[in-house]
């Protein structure tokens, strides 16, 4: 595997002819090649991006479609999995796409393992436009706000209204809506639906529960609401997800549990 890391220099000058022929060399033998931001200025110099769907950060994306026509740049996605070439638009989809190729060669527990060490989310799908972010801020469970945020996480199958978690973090309804907004960017109910998703991704990727089942652990209340929010977030339904992301056989499975534990 090779990777090409950002790199203005190789967006503002020629790169040398030794360095595209090594990488030229190393394709053609199989190298899975990979680059992340401007790096692919560098890949797409070498023709490895030719025909190919391609991104890179979207402030770049009209000078690298501009220079090289044959390249099918996307400047709306995190990252791009073309079999061998893979891309990445900036310094977080460069993250996004590492762990995704960890999830790819060692199963999705080890991934999380990971993304729990570099306290990053554990996934972003990369086909999503600069996609679906699931935030969950470092706040001191001390603090009423922090501590009714993780028990949020904690009850994903429960329903919720703004009246009882305001009153669980000792806030008004307009206080903890505004807070709420002020520290995720995004109001409680779009945050909790996303922390669903993530939540319904994880039961698909390690357990053998039916959809159906995995709908009710989230907090979703059929498998057709669970596949309409699957869709219309990662552009996917949960069974296909499944079969691409569940861990290979004989790893070591979870249980769903009827609280969304």
């Amino acid at each position: 595997m090779i990777i090409v890391p950002s790199s203005p220099r190789f967006r503002t000058t020629a790169a040398p002819d030794d360095l595209l022929e090594a990488l030229r060399t190393a394709y053609q033998r199989g190298t899975r090649v990979i680059s992340f931001c401007t790096g692919a200025f560098l890949l797409a110099a070498a023709g490895l991006l030719d025909g190919r769907q391609a991104t890179t950060h979207w402030s770049w994306a009209a000078e690298l479609a501009a220079r090289y026509p044959k390249v099918l740049v996307n400047p709306r996605v995190l990252y791009v999995d073309d079999s061998q070439v893979l891309t990445a638009a900036g310094t977080a989809a460069a993250i996004d796409l590492s762990l995704y190729i960890v999830r790819q060669d060692y199963g999705a527990e080890i991934a999380a393992a990971v993304a729990r060490r570099m306290v990053v989310p554990l996934h972003r799908e990369g086909g999503q436009a600069q996609y679906i972010e699931t935030p969950f801020p470092d706040l001191d469970e001390n603090d009423p706000f922090g501590a009714t945020l993780a028990w949020i996480a904690a009850h994903l199958d429960r329903a919720f209204t703004i009246k009882q978690l305001a009153a669980q973090a000792a806030m008004s309804q307009r206080t903890f809506a505004r807070r709420f907004s002020a520290t995720l960017g995004m109001t409680p109910y779009q945050w909790i639906l996303q922390q669903r998703i993530v939540l319904a991704q994880r039961l698909l990727e390690t357990t053998n529960e039916s959809v159906e089942q995995i709908a009710t652990c989230c907090g979703f209340h059929s498998a057709a609401t669970l596949r309409l929010h699957f869709q219309r977030f990662l552009r996917i339904s949960p069974q296909a997800y499944r079969q691409t992301f569940q861990q290979k056989q004989g790893e070591r499975r979870i249980e769903c549990a009827p609280d969304g534990t």
